[in-house]
């Protein structure tokens, strides 16, 4: 009994759902309501009950007051100088009641209402996943005072506040890990699907979801500069510009509704009949069919916030999708930006590369020096490192001091020979080739009074950087660019690494500028990805600008037209597929429907199609071209 109970309360609750839907559907777009109404209404009238006298009665009260709206709409935005194909529907509808065609009348005002209202529904699913992203942006935080725990709104949160971060809970602000470290979903973020470890000291962004247990967090930035915050900004902004597939559909109602007009025309005078010149006007009104054209484009900046990039505009990946060019900053971008131990070079070999990487980290333990920072994460045993006693360092040259014992020494070959000890490149140059040495730093290491060895650091390049090259070409780009403010030398290296043919080294961020401007004026569309203040310029003179900001770009994502949550420039390649796959969405869309229209014009101009029958068939053209777009809104 329970269990029937149980059914029949459930099935309620579906229908009190679907009732509350189809309300708040009426509520929003009561033309195409009132209209559909109106038109079975006077369709049961005219047949069931053969009362046709009362069912034109009801299509014409549903036509004068259906229509009423678009035809004052239409003649507003002409007033405002809005030419658009509006014009044709607003045609038919007054031609419907001067002929009386009261009910094809009801279809156009159907079709042009409704075709709305699907855009709309179109909208809400394309742009579902944006929606969900701005309803988890955090709004409270929990954070730690002595003994006990507040919850605080998120805007309260400032820099240095110990945070505690329950299981299930959406990071509030960005900070550092403390504790045991933590498991975040990260995919709102980054797009990854699989939850990722983060050790303490680790920064992570707002936005992740924590799906392991509590752990602590230390605010590095407020809710404001956090990375969710402006993530959600850069979304919003997302609708805000007109792109130019849009007005690409208004030029072609510009010259569209000319040519129609006169094949309504010349319908008219072969076939001396008005009736003639409507049933053109019926089968060309294309209005839901230029309202279609922004559900690819929301659809497509929709699946771009699911890999993890934000599109400030549609136009921008209009533009993405037409690229020519694509140039790289190096450092940052191409490279991780940040020196790592690349190899280490042992002069004696009564020391081995991990003893001699190990010696070296236990006095880095006590240097803020970026290189420093490079040999702890290189070296074997993490934590578990020798302490290191009467430590001292000459500011960004060396370091030394006594460790198990002996006496170590690191740092640059002209701090070392400060120290008596000549001759160090030479030894590096026996055992490490010169022309292996470019691009690359190196420290020097002494054991005891002896030069023992070296430790070279290099600026890797990000992993798929080679494959990305190929699959730039293969979309169509014809021309991949490395440019960087570097030596010459350094970004031939990286150059030859990444698979990037043309390379330009030792420019200033003016010059970077002039490049990116050239590129336009001669190729085409050009396409910039950077990550410094230094790109800025470059980025906002790009065709698109594509901004890399995991680690919170500032500037430079203001100025960029797109910005990769997660530092992964091989997304560039995702966007630009994507952009291409949205133009030849919409465009199908635009020509597929124009061609249909010019077909059943020309059939309808010869008397081959009366004005209720092509309202019909131009309802269906209308359907399929919205539900073409609608594909961008499925991954």
């Amino acid at each position: 009994m329970s269990k029937a109970s149980g059914g029949m309360s459930s099935g309620g609750g579906t229908t009190a759902s679907r009732t509350r839907k189809g309300l708040r559907f009426a509520r929003s777009y009561p033309i195409p309501v009132f209209a559909l109404g109106g038109l079975l209404v006077g369709a049961f009238l005219a047949y069931p009950l053969a009362r046709p006298d009362l069912g034109r009665v009801a299509w014409y009260a549903t036509l004068i007051l259906g229509g009423a709206p678009l035809v004052y709409h239409t003649f507003q935005r002409l007033s405002a100088r809005q030419f658009s194909a509006d014009v044709i529907a607003t045609l038919a509808i007054l031609g419907a009641i001067a002929l009386d065609q009261a009910f094809a009348g009801v279809i156009i005002v159907l079709m042009q209402s409704g075709g709305e209202a699907l855009d709309g529904y179109a909208f809400h699913r394309a742009s579902s996943s944006l929606r969900e992203l701005l309803k988890r942006e955090p709004r409270t935080a929990r954070r730690r005072r002595a003994d006990r725990v507040e919850e605080i709104p998120v805007e309260e949160v400032q820099v240095g506040d110990r945070l505690l971060v329950r299981s299930g809970d959406v990071l509030p602000v960005d900070g550092e890990v403390e504790g045991e470290g933590a498991l975040l979903d990260e995919a709102a973020i980054s797009g990854e699907p699989l939850p990722r470890k983060r050790v303490p000291g680790t920064l992570v962004l707002s936005g992740s979801v924590n799906v392991g247990g509590p752990f602590g967090l230390i605010a590095r930035r407020t809710s404001r500069e956090s990375q969710y915050a402006r993530m959600v900004d850069l979304v919003r902004s997302a609708q805000d510009r007109k792109p130019r597939i849009q007005r690409l559909a208004d030029r072609y109602a510009a010259w569209f509704t000319p040519v129609t007009l006169l094949v309504s025309a010349l319908g008219w005078y072969f076939t001396a009949s008005p009736t003639t010149a409507l049933a053109v006007l019926v089968v060309a009104t294309p209005c839901p069919l230029i309202i279609a054209t922004p559900i690819a484009v929301i659809g497509a900046v929709n699946q771009a916030a699911r890999r993890g990039i934000v599109v400030k505009s549609g136009g921008a990946l209009e533009e993405v999708g037409n690229a020519r060019v694509v140039a790289f900053d190096k450092t940052g971008t191409i490279t991780s930006g940040r020196p790592e131990v690349e190899r280490v070079v042992v002069f004696d070999p009564s020391v081995s590369a991990p003893e001699l990487l190990r010696l070296t980290a236990a006095l880095e333990q006590f240097s803020s020096h970026p290189l420093a920072s490079a040999v702890l994460r290189a070296a074997p045993g993490g934590k578990a490192l020798p302490p290191a006693a009467q430590v001292h360092e000459r500011a960004g040259s060396g370091l030394g001091g006594l460790v198990e014992g002996h006496t170590v020494e690191v740092g640059s070959e002209t701090y070392l020979r400060g120290l008596g000890f000549p001759d160090l490149s030479s030894r590096l140059d026996r055992l490490v080739p010169p022309v292996e040495q470019r691009g690359r730093l190196s420290s020097f290491v002494a054991l005891d009074g002896r030069p023992v060895g070296a430790i070279l650091y290099a600026d890797r390049i990000r992993p798929g950087i080679p494959e990305l090259s190929s699959r730039l070409r293969d979309l169509g780009v014809q021309h991949v660019v490395l440019l960087s403010g570097d030596s010459r030398a350094n970004v031939e290296t990286i150059a030859r690494e990444a698979g990037i043919g043309e390379f330009h080294g030792e420019l200033l961020p003016e010059q970077k500028l002039a490049r990116i401007q050239a590129y336009r004026k001669e190729k085409g569309t050009t396409v910039m990805v950077g990550d410094g203040i230094n790109d800025a310029a470059a980025l906002a003179s790009a065709s698109v600008g594509i901004a890399l900001g995991a680690e919170g770009a500032g500037i430079t994502a203001d100025a960029a037209d797109a910005v990769l949550l997660e530092d992964d420039p091989s997304r560039v390649a995702d966007l630009i597929g994507l952009g291409k796959r949205m133009n030849r969405v919409a465009r199908e869309g635009i020509f597929a429907g124009l061609g249909a229209s010019l077909v059943l014009m020309g059939v309808a101009a010869f008397g081959g199609i009366i004005p209720a029958e092509g309202a019909l068939l131009q309802e269906v053209i209308d359907l399929l071209v919205i539900l073409n777009a609608l594909r961008m809104s499925i991954r």
